[in-house]
């Protein structure tokens, strides 16, 4: 069910997700976000260590804001040893700012692996059509999108050539410092560079000997609709983010409250 939403539907939401995490201050609902983020990935049928694997390439990054975020926040301090410190609002911020970079990794995989290329674009340049009212290029933009997504994978797979290519040569890219292994990688760089302009020129050729003239008049091959089941997950979101709101604050209320007597 959640495949086939309309990408439109699944952009709004992941907005509207987005702009609740940051809203969130207590711990409690960082954790039944989580617990609702990992239900909409089983409910998805995809594994949920398929998902966690996007956060190793930003672990160094999250492990970077926990610790800046432990040690550099003043308040009451909870451990110290020589100038070394850790407040309680430090220890929750830093949680809290962990607990939001997983859940926009988490929540940005889940759209990508629910949802084509070829619709984001389309949900994109939908959402951004109101724009184009006053000049902005919507269509120009989801095109330049789809373009990009598309040659990525050529774009690595020649990458992979070129390098292969190099390495029968004799090309060495593991042993040396940092500045030599940097110069080493422009026979690599150099090649790519040109084989990318070379197929950007191709692909302005074929489309310009196609009669393509951007996105006015242009009309799809297969509309964007949306349907009961579209509306009746947007309800269910904004049923949940209602629910946890009233959840953090009724409970920051009791805990003022308890705080004053």
């Amino acid at each position: 069910m959640i495949h086939r939403l309309d990408p439109r539907v699944k952009i709004v939401m992941l907005i509207i997700m987005i702009v609740f995490i940051f809203t969130i201050k207590s711990l409690p609902v960082y954790g039944l976000v989580f617990f609702f983020v990992f239900f909409v990935i089983v409910c998805a049928r995809i594994s949920p260590l398929f998902v966690l694997k996007s956060l190793r390439p930003i672990l160094l990054f999250i492990f970077i804001t926990f610790v800046l975020n432990l040690f550099m926040l003043p308040g009451e301090i909870i451990w110290k040893w020589n100038f070394l410190q850790i407040s309680k609002e430090g220890l929750e911020l830093s949680i809290q700012m962990s607990c939001r970079i997983v859940l926009l990794i988490m929540l940005s995989s889940l759209l990508t692996f629910t949802t084509s290329p070829i619709e984001l674009t389309d949900g994109i340049e939908y959402l951004l059509y109101p724009l184009s009212l006053v000049g902005f290029p919507s269509h120009e933009l989801a095109m330049m999108m789809t373009i990009a997504l598309r040659f990525i994978p050529t774009l690595m797979e020649e990458t992979e050539k070129i390098i292969k290519a190099q390495l029968a040569r004799g090309a060495d890219f593991q042993s040396g410092s940092i500045v030599k292994r940097v110069k080493n990688l422009i026979p690599v760089f150099v090649p790519l560079f040109i084989s990318a302009f070379r197929r950007a020129d191709e692909l302005a050729l074929a489309m310009e000997s196609r009669c393509y003239r951007g996105g006015k008049y242009r009309t799809h091959m297969k509309e964007l609709k949306i349907t009961v089941n579209d509306v009746i997950a947007i309800f269910l979101l904004i049923l949940f983010v209602a629910g946890a709101e009233y959840m953090q604050f009724f409970g920051n209320l009791k805990v003022y409250s308890l705080w004053f007597n």
